[in-house]
């Protein structure tokens, strides 16, 4: 046990010393010369103090990323091998003989030991994004989030484990693939129900004030055979001066939004470029490509996962203390396989995203015909959030879920010559 506790700490040592040295020595985020004096060089945007401070900032929290990822994965992997999560199990156990308080008292203790262990990263983010003028909230309004977060968080996660381990007793070979076909509707309702029960307790959503952009934003779904009736303003100047809107939901609860912070820091014309693009993923049908892709990839991971915690609690159940896949201790094993995966093909999903966000950003240039405003607008889009214009290549792949903004503005030149 102290052997394998040994090396994994050491092991995520080495990685945080490499992705430090990777960001701070070897990566190089700075403009290629063809593109200098162009739309996409940030020193036609940015004075020197941002420059420098979008760099520090970029750097910052893409080593926190990288560090905080692997350290979620070490913490799952020790609770295993020290016993706390069997401890855990007996607790429960004890406490109850009912499997669903069982359950529920399991988690909450598994819940409330993560979130105290990840907590001095997720400060340590926040205090980032205070200093470099990032967030705007007060540390009793982060910490209101983070307190609804875990609530929100607990119990999603409740009902998600309680209906998976009774799959596992219920079906001990194909669990994962009874999983996989519930996973299905559960992902759709919760689609669902995202903008009318969870969103409002994060944000306080109104009919936007601007009737004569509501108006504007309006015709441009209409064109585009949205069906929308009002579009939503939501405050977010009291917790960040970022940018943002977007579309969610689906079916009768699909919402067309707008950050408070676009609508004071856009223009007019930026605003319909932005709301254009993102009414291009209901168009294009991106939401459906989405739901495709994750039935995929779930169905693939979830029986990864299950042929791996066969191996490992049949081959080395006594070192990661587990007796049974079935066992609710189990949890952190299934938790730590899941999350590699998704890191893993994180790449792929990424580089996905990115193709259908370019697909947006020409489905708005054509909507609106207006590549000024499109160039302006993510010019401030990098300018506001501190955004590096042309990221390390591994920030790019595995956190870009978008163009880089590079990509982005010299697509836009290329555009206009096509």
């Amino acid at each position: 046990m102290r052997k394998w506790a040994f090396r994994a700490v050491l092991l995520y040592l080495l990685l945080g010393i490499f992705f430090y040295v990777y960001l701070y020595f070897l990566a190089d985020s700075s403009l290629p010369d063809v593109y200098k004096g162009s739309s996409a060089d940030p020193e036609t945007f940015m004075n020197g103090r941002e420059l420098m401070l979008s760099e520090e900032y970029s750097k910052i929290k893409n080593l926190l990323f990288f560090l905080s990822t692997p350290y979620e994965w070490l913490f799952y992997f020790l609770i295993l091998i020290l016993g706390v999560s069997k401890a855990f199990q007996r607790w429960s156990q004890s406490t109850s003989k009912y499997k669903i308080l069982q359950t529920g008292i399991y988690l909450f203790w598994l819940s409330l030991l993560s979130n105290v262990v990840i907590f001095p990263f997720q400060y340590i983010s926040y205090r980032i994004s205070r200093d470099y003028a990032i967030s705007t909230q007060t540390f009793s309004e982060w910490m209101k989030d983070e307190l609804t977060d875990f609530w929100v968080n607990y119990l999603t996660m409740f009902i998600i484990v309680s209906v998976l381990y009774w799959l596992i007793r219920k079906f001990p070979k194909r669990w994962w693939l009874a999983a996989w076909a519930l996973s299905v509707p559960f992902s759709i309702f919760m689609m669902f129900i995202q903008p009318v029960l969870i969103d409002p307790l994060y944000n306080e959503f109104t009919p936007l004030k601007d009737k004569v952009l509501e108006e504007k934003i309006l015709d441009i779904a209409d064109r585009a055979n949205i069906p929308a009736d009002h579009v939503y303003e939501v405050d977010m100047s009291s917790k960040t001066n970022s940018l943002n809107a977007y579309v969610t939901g689906v079916g009768s609860n699909s919402r067309i939004v707008l950050w408070d912070t676009t609508i004071n820091k856009l223009s007019e014309r930026e605003i319909l470029f932005v709301m254009a693009h993102e009414m291009a993923h209901y168009v294009e049908k991106h939401i459906y490509i989405g739901i495709a892709l994750y039935l995929t990839f779930s169905f693939f991971g979830l029986w990864i996962a299950a042929k791996l915690m066969n191996f490992i609690v049949g081959r080395h159940g006594d070192k990661v203390k587990v007796e049974r896949v079935s066992s609710l201790s189990s949890l952190p094993l299934f938790l730590v396989i899941t999350s590699v995966l998704m890191f893993t093909i994180s790449p792929f999903s990424n580089y996905i995203s990115r193709y259908q966000e370019t697909r947006a950003d020409r489905y708005a240039i054509e909507m609106t015909g207006d590549k000024e405003a499109a160039i302006s607008s993510f010019q401030e889009l990098s300018r506001v959030g501190l955004s590096q214009v042309n990221p390390p290549l591994l920030v790019k792949i595995f956190r870009y879920g978008h163009p880089t903004m590079l990509e982005r503005l010299i697509m836009l030149e290329e555009y206009e010559e096509e």
